[in-house]
């Protein structure tokens, strides 16, 4: 919108050329300063740290008790003209503090300078007849001229915040606008001619008389030797937009706007004036965001700077620049509203999209899965089988050299009673235990733990030392591998089915729940089917 409305400016008249920074003060150049601007302001809490350091070492000193009373004082100025731009009240704090330990002390003209810097000052915070008379108290008979320069200086400033803060009531203004002039005219001849204070202040003395031809020359000429980060040059600039506010050069008033706003922000200075009217016209030429944004920095520049009159100032336009943007917001919400429906339309449909392919690709995968688990316990088993086939082959091969060993020599009595004894069964059947607690519990490593879970705390089953399984746990074992005849367990356990049947009927008697127990075990996973972590 604000380059649409700059356009027009254009083609209706061509912007008049001031010899400002760049000398060429155009649509694009303006565009192009305000694009800086807003980088700037994104630095802001940069260019704020950087201030705050710097106060902080003058804090250092201002604080220490331990110094002289001159020394002390002149920190504590020191420290008060660093507070003056970024926070009004510290500022005049430290003027106090510092007026109070200079008449202690007798440090004069020190105790004058603190003077001068509250009347100067106190006005941004209102108290405006301390100000006046601080300003009054002063003598000025066979005072030195650089005094009379401060002097002077002190009522240009205080009377201009007064004025200021009286623009809604014009006569009132005016009188206390005239006092500043008188002021600044007072000081003018007392300033040397190639200072750079009194080129500003001679510039602004035109701009009062509405001499803009001279104003425009002298503080042209002044900008072009200034930093960007110099005060003054923050209120040349700005005192420049002024003349071509006058003069009717809308693009060249916003364009040193912007400049004296860059200046003020890269200064890291909270008391400004440049952001807020710059936001206010922005706001008439209809570039609502920027102007929203402005201001609503301006306002947290002046609450953070304790500075009552500048906050009056932009809060004043804030109200009619908030309903606008507003406005605009709301415009650009419906338009939002209907890109995201449209948008939730398209996610719908790819979800649903989306979804169908999942469920074949999970469904593929289980079924691959399934596939390789199924191949995992065969191969187990497999391996296991082999185990147990293997051990007893070499069992049944040391038995049978064992037999062929005693009958060839004569020893069947051994035989006999080897196998009466039910040595050779016991130790078989032990060999057996180890073998197979081993396989099973490779393939159902959590089984013990799995059937605790199934009984009651004070019925737990806990292998003894050295031990894998336990009677009790062999008989489970067996159940989940899936012989749950007691006449099959009793012969691999080599037990008569009634002492199975009773093993079993106790197990169950120590369940959580006898009814499904035996139901439950089946259920404990192997080692390929225990979930994934």
């Amino acid at each position: 919108m604000l380059r649409f409305v700059l356009l027009i400016l254009l083609l209706c008249g061509p912007a008049s050329m001031i010899a400002s920074a760049d000398n060429n003060a155009s649509a694009a150049g303006l565009t192009r300063e305000l694009v800086r601007l807003d980088d700037e302001l994104r630095h802001r809490d940069f260019y704020l740290a950087e201030r705050r350091q710097s106060i902080d070492s003058l804090v250092a000193v201002a604080s220490d008790s331990t110094l002289a009373a001159l020394p002390r004082a002149e920190a504590m100025l020191r420290l008060g003209d660093a507070l003056n731009s970024f926070d009004s009240e510290w500022a005049i704090r430290e003027y106090r503090d510092g007026l109070k330990l200079a008449t202690r002390h007798h440090l004069h003209p020190l105790d004058e300078t603190f003077l001068l810097r509250m009347a100067t000052f106190l006005p941004l915070s209102g108290y405006f007849e301390e100000a006046i008379s601080l300003y009054n108290s002063i003598d000025t008979v066979g005072m030195a001229v650089d005094r009379k320069i401060e002097y002077f200086d002190t009522g240009r400033q205080m009377y201009s915040y007064i004025a200021s803060f009286h623009a809604p009531h014009p006569t009132d203004s005016l009188r206390y606008m005239t006092l500043s002039r008188e002021a600044q005219a007072q000081m003018l001849p007392l300033l040397p001619p190639s200072s750079v204070k009194y080129k500003l202040n001679l510039g602004e003395h035109y701009y009062l008389s509405d001499s803009y031809a001279k104003a425009e020359a002298v503080l042209s000429d002044l900008i072009s030797d200034l930093d960007e980060t110099d005060n003054t040059y923050a209120r040349a600039t700005h005192i420049l937009s002024s003349i071509a506010r006058e003069r009717g050069r809308h693009i060249d008033y916003l364009y040193l706007l912007t400049l004296s706003a860059i200046a003020d922000t890269k200064a890291a200075t909270r008391e400004v004036a440049s952001l807020q009217e710059l936001g206010g016209a922005l706001y008439d030429y209809g570039d609502i965001e920027r102007a929203h944004l402005y201001l609503s920095i301006a306002l947290r520049n002046a609450v953070e700077c304790n500075a009552p009159l500048r906050m009056i100032q932009s809060a004043q336009a804030v109200p009619y620049i908030e309903q606008a943007h507003q406005s605009q917001l709301r415009q650009s919400r419906y338009i939002t509203y209907g890109v995201i429906a449209l948008l939730a339309v398209i996610l719908v449909l790819l979800i649903v999209t989306l979804w169908m392919l999942y469920k074949k690709v999970k469904q593929k995968n289980g079924l691959t899965k399934k596939l390789a688990d199924a191949n995992k316990v065969k191969d187990l088993y497999i391996n296991e089988f082999l185990n147990l086939c293997s051990v007893y082959i070499e069992k049944l091969h040391k038995l049978s050299n064992l037999v062929h060993r005693k009958i060839t020599t004569g020893k069947s009595a051994d035989l006999l009673q080897l196998t009466k004894s039910g040595k050779l069964v016991e130790e078989q059947s032990e060999e057996f235990y180890e073998v197979f607690d081993e396989a099973f519990l490779n393939l159902y490593p959590e089984f013990i733990e799995a059937v605790n879970k199934l009984l009651r705390p004070e019925e737990q089953i806990i292998p003894a030392a050295g031990e894998r399984l336990n009677t009790d746990l062999r008989i489970l074992a067996f159940m989940r591998l899936g012989i749950t005849e007691s006449s099959r367990i009793a012969r691999l356990l080599n037990y008569s089915i009634h002492t199975i049947y009773a093993y079993r009927n106790k197990l169950k008697n120590r369940a959580i729940s006898r009814d499904t127990f035996e139901a439950d075990i089946m259920f404990i996973p192997s080692i390929s089917e225990a979930p994934e972590n």
